[in-house]
């Protein structure tokens, strides 16, 4: 069945190349499907398109197939197109003409829409929640860790003293922007396209306002043109927000391969977050952080492969937008699971406490050194010459400690302010 169906049998290899794997896609939207479906009867009922009578028992039939749903005993056969035509069938099958009336006054365009919004904005919400439960274990972490000082690197040579509080709440604090770019999206995404049909509205007298409070949107997308183009930018807009996520997991994934490798030997992690070699029983290899790694860097190209689809369409729908789903929904499940082993893996994260006892570490403190010059009235240019040849000399002695006042610096990490912060931002 074929919601445009009209009599004419498909080229079954053309049927083939267009639906391509839309059917298990849109497993991913079927409760959302059934969802606006909800709200469109009732507001058929409302403008006395439908009965109250029919009104009711296509709200009651959608809520055993979200049941169904629920559960996993809802599937799209190859007989259906996609999940639109499915949902359809089974409300014709039970329901006979009231079933069939479910399509006044909507297109599959404007379907897809606004499943695919409130699938995103489910998504949106589900990762903000994800990234304040990792942002809390990093603040835990940096808190419990703060005056265990940790070698700071520029350009990968010893640059400046660190510590692993600083190291944990600079990851905590760069989260909260991440907080801010998927606030951001899900303003984009919390619009609702119903009504706007297949981009130019209906002439059937609809309330668009009644629908969108029934979703719970937080406003419609008033102009139907501008609804049909929203699809793309709304899921680039996610795809960007997932980037910007992906971007921070990634960079502390490469620091925890990095530091736990013997050459830094800055962290250690249990055997349970390791594996080992095939060959090398010595082996304990850092592979879920490299996982990690390797699946967010890929996440970080799913903005550009959706504006390599989108950008040279003109207004109004195109089936290229179909492919959409290809790259998003799979990228969606991947940022999740490397958000959840995140969580999973951080709290059992070790710190070595003695890191700075080895000699190389010395040159760490030369602006420190430096700096008490100045403070003591030697001009800056003269204070840094003077160290430069104590180094040279092989004179300079390192004072192995730090003190840093400034806000944000190694004595000074303001964690409380950057809670507050995130407080703000959620």
């Amino acid at each position: 069945m074929k919601l445009w169906e009209k009599g004419i049998p498909t080229d079954k290899q053309i049927e083939q190349f267009t639906v391509g794997n839309d059917r298990e896609l849109d497993l991913v939207l079927a409760k959302y499907d059934a969802l606006g479906s909800i709200a469109h009867a009732k507001m058929l009922g409302q403008i006395g398109l439908l009965t109250a009578e029919e009104t009711t028992s296509l709200v009651d039939a959608l809520n055993e197939i979200i049941a169904d749903i629920v559960v996993g005993n809802f599937e799209i056969e190859d007989s259906f197109e996609d999940v639109h035509s499915k949902i359809e069938y089974l409300l014709t099958v039970k329901l006979g003409d009231a079933g069939k009336k479910i399509h006044t006054a909507r297109s599959r365009n404007d379907q897809v829409l606004v499943d695919v919004n409130l699938y995103l904005k489910d998504v949106v919400k589900e990762l903000k929640e994800q990234v304040k439960t990792l942002f809390d274990l990093m603040m835990e972490s940096a808190e419990k860790h703060q005056n265990v000082l940790l070698p700071g690197y520029t350009h990968l040579q010893i640059a400046m003293p660190s510590s692993f509080g600083m190291w944990f709440s600079a990851y905590a604090e760069t989260l909260i922007d991440d907080i801010t770019m998927l606030n951001a999206a899900l303003k984009i995404v919390d619009q609702n396209p119903l009504g706007s049909a297949a981009g130019y509205g209906s002439s059937f007298p609809i309330n668009r306002t009644f629908t969108t409070q029934e979703l719970g949107f937080e406003t419609l997308k008033y102009n139907s043109v501008a609804a049909q183009m929203s699809r793309g930018k709304s899921e680039k807009t996610v795809a960007f927000a997932m980037s910007s996520v992906a971007a921070t997991l990634a960079k502390f994934s490469m620091d925890v391969c990095l530091y736990m490798s013997q050459n830094f030997d800055f962290i250690g992690l249990p055997a349970h977050l390791t594996t080992g070699s095939s060959i090398m029983p010595h082996k304990k290899n850092p592979d879920v952080f490299e996982l990690i790694r390797g699946k967010c860097n890929k996440i970080q190209a799913l903005p550009y492969e959706i504006t390599l689809i989108t950008n040279n369409l003109p207004s109004g729908y195109h089936r290229d937008l179909q492919l959409l789903k290809e790259g998003l929904f799979p990228a969606i499940q991947n940022l999740k699971a490397c958000l959840d082993i995140a969580i999973f893996s951080i709290k059992d994260i070790t710190v070595k406490d003695h890191i700075l006892e080895d000699k190389k570490y010395d040159y760490l403190f030369t602006v420190d050194t430096l700096n008490e010059m100045v403070v003591a009235g030697m001009p800056f240019r003269d204070a840094y010459k003077a160290v430069a040849e104590q180094l040279e000399a092989g004179t300079y002695k390192s004072p192995k400690e730090t003190k840093h006042t400034h806000e944000g610096s190694i004595n000074n990490l303001c964690l409380d302010a950057i809670k507050d912060k995130m407080k703000a931002a959620f």
